[in-house]
């Protein structure tokens, strides 16, 4: 057997073998109908008719042997896979043709146009009115009794004027800040200027304020510095808006040096903001510190009435000159401790006082 006969015989006999194709043909049912209708075109050679016979219900004698069907089997499998050649081939051409298509321009999106903002106009709520004042409860005897013979229930009492933040009881909330924060007519003097040159005082007022310095009040440092004792600027201050008219309000803390104290203080009158300063006063040692502080607010005091022009002529050189010349005397002086001589400035009806004595 030459080797060319030898390899057709081998190929016949895998061709034997049942393929995927023959699977899937016996895997459907359809294997004997398929094999009726290939054995009647080899006879006939007409398709149409063969299907005419067997659509009909004709029981047919059994097939032949599944050994004989397979050569006609495979006659079928070329013309099948020539077809799904061809399928795939247009299919890949259409996909191609697709792919190489220009895409249509995407249109231009319309701009947007941004819708403005209308912001209302605020419009500022109507205040509340104010709600009638509680009637006081009806007198009693038992109640007039209790509060004392001279004062019943049923005497009215004075009431403090509305004020809601500015400190002038007009009700306007003009002031910087309220004690409690909750604006309810106390101004915060450490904070508020409220009142601050708005009005002069009446002429009254101004007139006490204004009076000459009284020479026999002045009084003379031994360095030659003249000065009006600091309970005389309260008695000025009582007589020209009476005791409870005015106060010293501290604006910050207390600032304690190695010998020096010093704190800041707002004077306030009739409500009003009048001026602030520093007042400075010395200590030796701790024991005195509390009456340091005081001295400190003293001279606060001092210092915040030169804006009232009370006793403004003690800033005056020419007031200064003509009260040195009349009234004081600069004399020679021992100290007693430790025994330096050194000029001292006195009030001419004011003997030397401790630690100096006059020298002979």
């Amino acid at each position: 057997m030459s080797k060319q006969e030898s390899d057709a015989a081998q190929k016949a006999a895998e061709d034997d073998e049942p393929d995927d194709w023959d699977k899937r043909i016996f895997s459907t049912g359809c294997a004997d109908e398929n094999a009726k209708l290939t054995d009647c075109y080899f006879e006939k050679k007409d398709w149409r008719q063969c299907t005419a016979e067997h659509t009909n219900p004709i029981m047919i004698p059994a097939m032949a042997s599944q050994q004989a069907l397979r050569p006609l089997l495979r006659l079928t499998r070329p013309a099948t896979q020539i077809a799904r050649i061809t399928t795939t081939t247009r299919t890949k051409a259409a996909a191609a043709a697709t792919a190489t298509a220009p895409k249509p321009a995407p249109k231009p999106a319309a701009p947007r146009t941004a819708t403005p903002i209308v912001k209302k106009p605020y419009t500022k709520p109507a205040p509340k009115p104010p709600s009638p004042p509680t009637p006081p409860p009806p007198a009693t005897p038992e109640a007039d009794a209790a509060i004392g013979p001279s004062l019943s229930s049923s005497t009215p009492l004075p009431t403090a004027p509305f004020d809601n933040g500015n400190g002038n009881g007009n009700g306007n909330g003009n002031a910087s800040g309220s004690e409690d924060g909750n604006g309810n007519g106390v101004v915060d003097w450490t904070r508020s200027y409220y009142g601050l040159g708005t009005a002069r005082f009446p002429k009254e007022v101004v007139d006490i304020l204004l009076q000459p310095v009284n020479p026999a009040d002045v009084e003379v440092k031994p360095d030659g510095i003249i000065y009006l004792p600091e309970i005389k600027y309260r008695r000025i201050l009582n007589q020209a808006f009476g005791p409870g008219g005015w106060g010293l309000v501290p604006k910050g803390e207390v600032v304690v040096g190695e010998r020096i104290v010093t704190r800041e203080y707002a004077l306030i009158a009739e409500g009003r903001f009048i001026s602030q300063a520093q007042g400075e006063n010395g200590y030796f040692n701790v024991e005195n510190l509390p009456s340091a502080v005081e001295g400190c607010k003293s001279n606060a005091l001092m210092r915040c009435c030169k804006d009232l022009g009370i006793a403004s002529d003690l800033w005056d050189p020419v007031f200064i000159r003509a009260f040195k010349k009349e009234y004081a005397l600069e004399v020679w002086c021992e100290h007693v401790t430790t025994g330096k001589k050194k000029l001292v400035w006195t009030r001419k009806d004011v003997p030397i006082a401790y630690p100096f004595k006059k020298t002979q």
